[in-house]
Formats: C-alpha cells, structure tokens, sequence
C-alpha cells in the first residue's frame, strides 16, 4: 500500500460527501493507494479549520492557491462552486497533480473547453462527479444495454427532479441567482451524462426552459428579489443511433426528493429505474411466455457493479455516500493506472455541450444541433 496526500477545495454539501469518501475508500474496497486528508480549504480560515476537524484533514487553508501549491498534496478533488473549477484545475494540471472536479466541469461551456484541453495536454487523470450513474442498478442497466438484451434502444425518457425550491415564499439564495446556477447548471446535467451513458451521443434537441417563481423574498426574508434562473427545462432530443428521447429537469417537482428517474426501451425489452429505489432495476424481455411478460424487479447485490465491497447481503442495498466512494475508488484507479476514467473532463464538456445547446434552442424557439455548439 501507498499513502497519497488530498486536498478538497470546498467544505459544503458536496466538500463533506468527498472528505467522507475519501476517509473510506480504503477499507471499503481494500485499495492500494490509501487517500490522507491532507488539507481542506473554505471561504474562511476559521471554517476551514472547522470542517478540518469534523473531517479528519491534517490542515486547513482559506486560500485554494495554498492547497494546491503544497507538496504534501498530491491530488485534488474539487467541490467549490463552478464559477472557481476552471482556475482551480488550471493550477491543478500546471503542477502535475490530477483533478477531481465535481458537476457541472465548467460555468460555461468556454470554460470547460479551456479545462479539457489544459487536461489533455498535462496527460495527467482527469474526472467528473456524476455519482448518480454509478450506482450498481445503473452499472448494471449499462451493462444489460451493452449486452444487447433489451435490443437497440428506440426511447429514453429521463429526469431529474426535486422539490427544494417549489414553494414560491422560500427566500431567495445563491441557487436562484446566475445561470449556472439554476435547474440546467445544477440538475440537469446529471440526466443528460445518464443518457448520454445509457443511449449513447446525441444529434439535435428542442428545449423550453421556464422560470415558475419569478420572485422570491429575499434572503434577509425582507422585500422581494428578482430570481434571474430556471426553475424546470425540458427537451426532445434525437440520438446517433436513431432513437427518440425526452429528458425533464426541475427544482419545483412538488413531491419529488430525489427523482433521477429513466425508461428505456429497445426493440427487444426495456429497463426502468427510479432513483428513490435506489437498488431496484425492472427489466422487460420481450421474449417471455405471455403469462410471464411483464416487467421484472431485480434487487442488486453482490453479483452487481461495486456492490460486493460494501455488503455481502443482496437486497441490504446502497446508499448516495456509497456512490462517493465509488467515484473516489474509481479516481484511486486513474491516479494508480496514469489513465483517466469515465467520466473525464472531456465526458463533462460534452454535457456542458449539451446544456448550451439547450439554452439556445428555448431561447430561439427552434431545433438546434449539437455540433454546432
């Protein structure tokens, strides 16, 4: 075994779910590099040191320039807001140090195009978090797609929806302020790296994107402030492959907690999953006796995807810090191998590619292609 030193820039939602992951990786799945929490960085020096010591770093820093000048750090992973990933990684890749950037990989799709080719160049691993597609279910519906047992793909329906932003009285934050942070910067991407993960590239889409609550009071809960963001998009799309899809993001889902929900169907079977079942898969074959057809429910276990590693029990199920782990095992396997993983940066672009495409679709009120964006 070899010890290798991280830093985490950023001590928030995502900063804790990394830090957890990375104090646990090594057990979980007996790796041979075994991360040390070296240093962590927040806003503020006081809160770094806070969030150092519930989360087991050696150091703290308010300065992200700090973290990944020092020698002792080896990797990064970084879980600031997006408007901070481009310099961050920049500086990264310039000291020979591989990245782990968290979702959406750029502000813009400008800034992501300049992070790929800084990658790129160093040759250095390079990742994405897109933790929800890595959960053993959807490993697996990859796997059965791969496969060719539900046949060639003709429809994928996907969403990702939530309920934290529908009621019209919640005071405004920093969520509801600046395009990359609204409903396509913050949830969409998760579903359109799903899709593109389970029905392959895409040509062309037509979105609508809509703002429900124009207004909200503001975040001192007195007046009221102007939400400059979306609150729900969706679009249709065409695949490379000829299939038709339909993909539907929101914040204002009323009812929906963690609705990262897809159906696929193919020529032969579909596959139907649902985030908030997390280890559960349907499975349709159509080649079934008629008084058997129907959908199947199968329950993950230690037969699946990177379950095995956190329970011998099939059924007992995983839960959203294991899909962490799972990103910070596969990292570990990058560093280890000097080859990037999917998602890479590059996999990132490519979705910020899409939600670009989005935007100037609803804008424009037409069809638009991919490549020309």
């Amino acid at each position: 075994m070899k010890n290798i030193g991280i830093g985490i820039v950023g001590g928030g939602y995502m900063g804790k779910a990394h830090s957890v992951a990375m104090q646990a990786v090594g057990s979980v799945f007996e790796t041979r590099l075994r991360p040390v929490c070296e240093m962590i960085c927040t806003t503020s020096q006081a809160g770094a040191e806070q969030k150092a010591a519930a989360f087991g770093f050696n150091r703290a820093t308010a300065d992200w320039r700090e973290l990944v000048n020092d020698p002792a750090i080896e990797a990064i992973v970084i879980a600031s807001p997006q408007e901070t990933h481009r310099e961050i990684a920049l500086a990264a890749f310039d000291l020979g140090k591989p990245v782990f950037c968290e979702k959406p990989l750029g502000a813009s799709l400008a800034d992501s195009r300049i992070m790929v080719e800084a990658a790129e160049q160093s040759g250095l691993p390079n990742m994405v978090g897109f933790n929800y597609i890595r959960t053993p279910a959807s490993q697996l519906a990859r796997d059965i797609i791969t496969a060719g047992e539900i046949g060639e793909i003709t429809h994928f329906r996907g969403e990702h929806t939530e309920d934290f932003f529908w009621d019209a009285d919640m005071p405004g934050t920093w969520r509801t302020q600046g395009r990359s942070n609204g409903t396509m910067g913050d949830l969409a991407p998760h579903m359109v790296n799903g899709a593109l993960a389970l029905a392959g590239p895409m040509t062309s889409l037509c979105a609508d994107i809509q703002t429900v609550h124009k207004f909200r009071p503001g975040a001192d809960g007195k007046g009221r402030e102007t939400v400059t963001n979306d609150d729900h998009g969706q679009f249709m799309c065409r695949f490379e492959n000829g299939a038709m899809g339909m993909l539907y993001f929101s914040r204002v889902a009323t009812g929906r907690k963690m609705g990262y929900a897809y159906d696929i169907y193919g020529t032969k079977g579909a596959i139907r999953f649902d985030q908030e079942d997390q280890n559960a898969l349907w499975l349709y074959k159509g080649d079934a006796a008629k008084d058997r057809s129907g959908f199947t429910k199968i329950l993950t276990g230690p037969e699946h995807p990177d379950y095995l590693p956190f329970c011998q029990g099939p059924g007992h199920g995983t839960g959203y810090q294991d899909q962490i782990i799972i990103e910070a095992h596969d990292f570990l396997k990058a560093i280890e191998s000097g080859t990037s993983i999917w998602p890479s940066f590059r996999d990132g672009m490519l979705v910020n590619q899409i939600i670009e495409a989005a935007w100037a679709s609803s804008d424009n009120r037409s069809w638009v292609s991919i490549s020309d964006f």
